[in-house]
């Protein structure tokens, strides 16, 4: 049994009437959470797998033994307090999370919440059973400062204040450095600051907060966030009618010309390369927030008043279509800036009374008064999935009020980086609960991410959770009281709670398990419109969707935030050191659901395995797509899935959501414009892009992708690009190769150049003189002009494979048993014969020899390890040594390495790097070195747990 801090505290609050009732609903009475898991000891030790450095080294840690090594790794590295190696030193989950939860209970007890002793013994029973089983997370700081001599911190998110005035300016450099060195990250608009049009009171021109930004970048730049290498994240928001918002706007876009010439003339400029400080304004995101003015003006072509900070008089005025156009323009040329949409954010805000909001924190997701803080968790909602497949809303409720208890418990002990910010967080207790897992959590219900089931399952638990929330905060107000500042704003709140609840009636289930969320969320917000009346509300704010980066990793979530599955193939860390690939654990549940029978089960998640998507996958149907789509590959998910998923749930958050809109390489700025539009239409509080490739900052996965990468910086530089002809030498190598294709029959004759590289097909098919003759001809002879020019044949591979029209069938090729057309079976035969294994293994082709070997020993190379990949598989749990994935892939390293070096992927985003051969537009890990993965509006190391900037 645990103990309970004061309970005389507790019994002074059961003796005045007040205090919670905690139910028992996850643990067993008598029995301790520890006590029901099996816990084992294991050694955590990270290696940069760039240079084969040992980064840490902890022996011995201990972890309930369901908890994944990747899980383990993240926490022992991240979150265990003390020097390693000194008795001091967290070795046990059950220190951290004792640690924490002991300290939320304390603080609960001494300040009244419990009825009972006995409630808060449950409260602390109840958390710690959710921590351990990995049901929710704290955000990182809790992790990192509760229960430890250092400031009891809490909040990852800050919202800070300048004015037009030295003073103010210099302080606001002071604060974000404390804040930076604390590990977190802060956002402030700068549009009280006058423009560079307008005078002094001592006559002369002001600067303008452009000219201030480049102080707070070299700050953000040079302190390192948390100690840490990685940097520090910050927001700036500028308003769109401040004058210098045309400044603002080109910013980023023209610093990121002077990377590409600075790249180009020799030097470092990638993300953390030694150069890259040179430029200025690299360490922010940038964000205009708009007003329905201004996007009104921009639907009909009107001037738009650009206006004074002092006085509000009309500087100029410019053309709304045209600065819209700049601000997309700039957005697709290096993703910033993003837009925030001042109405709508204002219009649900519950404080109008004490202050607009004005500003968010670096990722967008937080957004309340100036100079305030809030702290998150997020709910796992995968382990509210039934057996049957079903969402247990009842399980969900419990844990979100319980939940919700403990973060605004943390408000009474937790310290903040300045008394501003401390008044206001303790005057209005902005909590921000939020969930992670819902693309895995879809899928495995058999919804599509871009549909209008998924999407109706995702706004009904956004509801059923922020219902419930503010409920739980009108239940604690009837208990510790309302927040200080709701007498003043009783009115606009309760305004907002009816917005929530009218929100709610207009949802429309379209299965029976959404429906059931429904039901309980419409039950949920009607306790709260009452409720509310009555008692008031003890937050000002409840809800929002973080990246949940680092935590997501923790709880073992296949996806992270409001995020889609990132891809069907993830790479797996082996207990006993070692990595292999599998395919999500989230497909065949999603199959059974679906319908599919064993055998096909198994016979699809092979073809996953080896291909990395569905398309043409056997047995599959192809109306069940859609459940399968992806962040990236082979069907990627459209710009509008990702906008039509955030404006689905949107409605039924405090706050707003942490999400980047990914855009292909080959994404105009009319698109852009489009998806910014179409966010305010549909009500979004903000949306930012991000354009494949658009920055010269972001590391791409092999040369391919960078040559590429290039080409598209030479057309938007406008320098022509003229390629040139490699013409075949006079007498040259040939080869002829008759095949049969569902008993058609043809003749393929292929020629090379003297470095053995395809230069030229003919194809011999039907009759000389017929329509199909003549057709392969003119084909034969535009494929050898592309080769001759430089496509490379990996490309026709890709387009070409799995193409599917009659004849189709069986083939009189051993390596190319099937083919779904005579274009399927040429191509697949041309990578056999020209590519080399690597780079036809990333596309999925291999000889009948390498498939044979592949079922003998796993792998489609030789492999020490012995056994096929269903026995591998079956391993990969159970402590061993490292064993090579079946399909573990070599792909050519960086620039730094000589390119007869080989590595093979080390990370998810690798992994699907090698599969696809196309790129994942990632950072590198600074810690570990292996490559990110997105996360929210940052990027995330399934390494090591680092972000690139959120905490």
């Amino acid at each position: 049994m645990t103990e309970t801090a004061n309970p005389a505290a507790a019994s002074k609050a059961a003796a005045t009437g007040k205090g919670l009732k905690i139910e028992r609903v996850f643990s067993t009475e008598g029995v301790h959470p520890y006590d029901e898991i099996t816990w084992e000891r294991r050694d955590v030790v990270q290696t940069n797998w760039k240079t084969g450095a040992t980064v840490f080294e902890q022996t011995g840690v201990e972890f309930p033994d369901f908890w994944s090594l990747n899980a383990s790794t993240i926490v022992t590295t991240k979150y265990f307090r003390g020097a390693v190696g000194t008795s001091e030193r967290e070795r046990s989950l059950k220190q951290l999370v004792d640690r924490v939860v002991k300290t939320y209970t304390k603080a609960g007890v001494e300040h009244g919440y419990f009825a009972t002793p006995a409630d808060a013994e449950t409260f602390e029973h109840e958390l710690t059973w959710l921590l351990v089983h990995q049901y929710f997370s704290f955000n990182s700081p809790v992790w990192f400062n509760v229960g430890t001599q250092s400031p009891q911190q809490v909040s990852a998110c800050f919202i800070l204040s300048v004015d037009d005035s030295m003073e103010s300016i210099l302080n606001w450099y002071r604060e974000e450095g404390f804040i930076f060195k604390g590990g977190s990250g802060a956002g402030l608009n700068l549009s009280r600051i006058r423009s560079s049009k307008e005078l002094l009171s001592s006559g002369g021109t002001a600067s303008g907060p452009v000219s201030f930004m480049r102080g707070a970048d070299a700050s953000a730049g040079t302190i390192k966030s948390g100690g840490a290498t990685r940097r520090a994240a910050k927001m700036v928001v500028l308003d769109v009618d401040h004058p210098d918002i045309e400044e603002f706007v080109e910013t980023k876009a023209r610093e990121e010309d002077k990377i590409r010439a600075l790249r180009d003339a020799g030097f470092d400029m990638d993300l953390g390369g030694k150069d890259i400080t040179s430029v200025q304004y690299q360490n922010a995101n940038n964000s205009v927030r708009v007003t329905d003015e201004f996007m009104r003006a921009v639907e009909q072509g009107k001037e738009f008043a650009l206006r004074g900070r002092m006085d509000g008089s009309v500087i100029e005025t410019v053309d709304a279509r045209s600065l819209f156009r700049k601000i997309s323009e700039a957005a697709w040329a290096c993703a910033d800036p993003g837009l925030q949409y001042d109405d709508t954010i204002n219009d649900w805000h519950t404080n109008p009374e004490t202050g607009r909001i004005t500003a968010s924190n670096p990722c967008s997701e937080y957004m309340s008064l100036d100079n305030s803080s809030c702290n998150l968790a997020s709910l796992n909602l995968m382990k509210f999935l039934r057996d049957d497949d079903t969402f247990d809303v009842e399980l969900f409720t419990k844990a979100t009020e319980l939940v919700f208890t403990a973060m605004d418990i943390s408000i009474c002990f937790a310290d903040f980086p300045t008394e501003a910010i401390g008044q206001t967080t303790r005057d209005y207790r902005q909590l921000g609960i939020g969930y992670a897992n819902l693309g895995a959590l879809l899928m495995a219900m058999g919804l599509g991410y871009d549909s209008d089931g998924g999407r109706a399952m995702a706004a009904a638990i956004t509801s059923l959770m922020t219902g419930a929330s503010y409920r739980r905060s009108a239940e604690m107000a009837a208990v510790v009281g309302p927040y200080n500042g709701y007498a003043r704003n009783a009115e606009a709140h309760n305004r907002v709670m009816r917005k929530h609840q009218a929100a709610n009636d207009e949802l429309r289930p379209l299965h029976v398990t959404d429906s059931e969320v429904h039901k309980a969320a419409v039950k949920e917000w009607a306790q709260v419109v009452e409720l509310g009346k009555v008692n008031g509300f003890r937050n000002a704010q409840a809800s929002l969707l973080a990246p949940t980066g680092t935590i997501g990793f923790m709880m073992d979530c296949d996806t992270t935030g409001i995020e889609p599955d990132f891809s069907l193939v993830k790479f797996k860390k082996l207990v006993g050191g070692g990595s292999m690939q599998i395919v999500n654990l989230t497909v065949p549940r999603a199959l059974r659901k679906l319908g599919y029978q064993p055998e096909q089960v198994e016979a699809i998640v092979a073809y996953i395995a080896e291909h990395g998507h569905v398309i043409d996958a056997p047995s599959l149907k192809p109306e069940h797509y859609e459940v399968f789509d992806c962040a990236v590959g082979a069907r990627a998910l459209g710009p509008m899935g990702h906008v039509m998923m955030m404006a689905a749930v949107q409605p039924f958050l405090s706050g707003a959501i942490s999400k980047t809109v990914n855009l292909p390489s080959s994404a105009t700025v009319e698109e852009v414009e489009d998806i910014y539009m179409q966010s305010w239409k549909l009500g979004l509080k903000a949306t930012a892009i991000y354009r494949d490739a658009s920055k010269v900052g972001q590391p791409l996965g092999d040369a391919k992708a960078k040559d590429e990468t290039k080409v598209i910086e030479k057309v938007v530089e406008k320098v022509v690009y003229a390629p040139t002809r490699k013409r075949l030498p006079k007498s040259r190598q040939a080869r002829t190769t008759s095949f049969t294709v569902a008993g058609a029959e043809g003749y393929m004759t292929s020629g090379a150049h003297d470095d053995g590289s395809l230069g030229e097909i003919f194809l011999k098919l039907g009759k000389q003189g017929s329509t199909l003759a003549g057709v392969m001809d003119a084909f034969s002879i535009a494929v050898s002009i592309g080769l001759q020019y430089g496509v490379p044949l990996e490309t026709y591979v890709s387009k070409f494979t799995n193409l599917r029209f009659e004849p189709a069938g069986l083939t009189d090729d051993p390596d190319v048993r099937m083919s779904q057309s005579i274009m399927d079976y040429v191509f697949r035969r041309l990578a056999l014969d020209y590519l080399p294994f690597e780079d036809r293994a990333a596309l999925g082709i291999y000889s009948a020899e390498e498939r044979q070997r592949h079922l003998e020993t796993g792998s489609y190379e030789p492999v020490e390890e012995t056994g096929n990949a269903s026995e591998l598989l079956e391993k990969h749990e159970a402590p061993q040594k490292p064993v090579a994935a079946p399909t573990e892939l070599l792909v050519e390293d960086d620039d730094e390495a000589p390119a007869a070096e080989a590595r093979v992927a080390k990370t998810t985003a690798e992994l699907l790097e090698q599969i696809t051969g196309t790129a994942v537009d990632s950072p590198l890990c600074m810690t570990c070195g292996t490559k990110m993965r997105p996360a929210g509006s940052c990027y995330v190391c399934e390494g090591c747990g680092s972000t690139s900037g959120c905490s």
